[in-house]
């Protein structure tokens, strides 16, 4: 059974440590971490949100995805939303560094929203931690330290773009280091689950795709993997705890976020856009989904 980890709050308590300052970011320091050896939490669990940690220290085991992900050598991990995890802290001890929690939301009205999805490093293709030289690892933490400063202060008009601006650049230096450490390296086979993040992440890309196929199916999803509909489902639920149609919602989800924040789309035109043959279709899921209407989710961000 997969535990899902709905947000940054939640994922404060299990750490054992106070309520975050803002419900869409957060920056911990790993030292003020307490992780119980015994919770049933982390034999399999996943977050709505995205993680990039740089550590020192850890000696437990963690599966990611369908691979063990391997710290003998890297020190900084970055996991997207909606990934499984299977932490093995038997023999934990206490780790030094930080991790910074980013919920997409937090991006919406900000060109981030489709840079972070365009950062290979989240996918589940990569499954070994970064290494980096010290001069690297300062420059990490001197980023770490002035979004947890400027988290730390009182808030005002600047803060979240000040945030935002910092973490563009922290992604943009991760990138960096991540490019030169697999540049070298042959293409390894690309997994189920990557598979599917590229699909439903390109269903949007084409119009003609969207004009003829509507809303994305499982049978679509299915065939565009070369498998069958029962046995996707399957394995999907078998290794992320969703089902092919719950993944198929995640991705329409984020889509819809995206258009009702950046675009002077109706939500109508939305709903049609997104593949919906009646906008009311579109408003039960999304209100399912979020319990907010489309409308009232826009309203929260203009």
């Amino acid at each position: 059974m997969v535990h899902i980890v709905k947000s940054i709050s939640e994922l404060h308590h299990l750490f054992g440590l106070s309520k975050p300052k803002h419900p869409l970011v957060s920056i911990v320091d790993l030292e003020e971490v307490t992780l119980s050896t015994t919770d049933k939490v982390w034999e399999h669990f996943s977050t709505k949100f995205y993680t990039i940690s740089l550590k020192h220290g850890f000696t437990g085991k963690m599966k990611y995805g369908q691979s063990l992900f391997d710290f003998d050598e890297g020190v900084l991990s970055c996991i997207g939303p909606n990934q499984v995890l299977s932490l093995d802290n038997s023999n934990y001890q206490e780790v030094k560094g930080y991790s910074l929690l980013l919920n997409p939301d937090f991006l919406l009205n900000h060109p981030l929203i489709q840079k972070i999805k365009e950062y290979h490093f989240f996918s589940y293709a990569i499954n070994e931690g970064l290494f980096l030289s010290e001069d690297e690892q300062k420059m990490i933490i001197q980023l770490f330290q002035i979004i947890e400063n400027e988290y730390n202060n009182n808030i005002d008009k600047f803060t979240q773009e000040v945030i935002l601006s910092n973490i563009d650049l922290l992604l943009v230096y991760i990138n960096r280091y991540y490019e030169r450490q697999f540049i070298t390296r042959k293409n390894h086979h690309v997994g189920l689950l990557t598979q599917v993040e590229e699909v439903l992440s390109n269903f949007y890309k084409e119009d003609s795709q969207k004009e003829s196929l509507g809303l994305p199916t499982v049978q679509y999803l299915a065939e565009k993997l070369h498998l069958s509909a029962p046995y996707l489902s399957d394995m999907l639920k078998n290794y992320t705890g969703l089902t092919a149609q719950q993944h198929i919602h995640e991705a329409l989800m984020n889509k819809a976020k995206e258009l009702l924040t950046i675009s002077e789309l109706s939500v109508s035109q939305i709903a049609y856009t997104l593949g919906f043959e009646y906008p009311q279709s579109f408003n039960k899921l999304f209100k399912k989904k979020t319990n907010l209407s489309p409308l009232k989710y826009r309203q929260m961000y203009n």
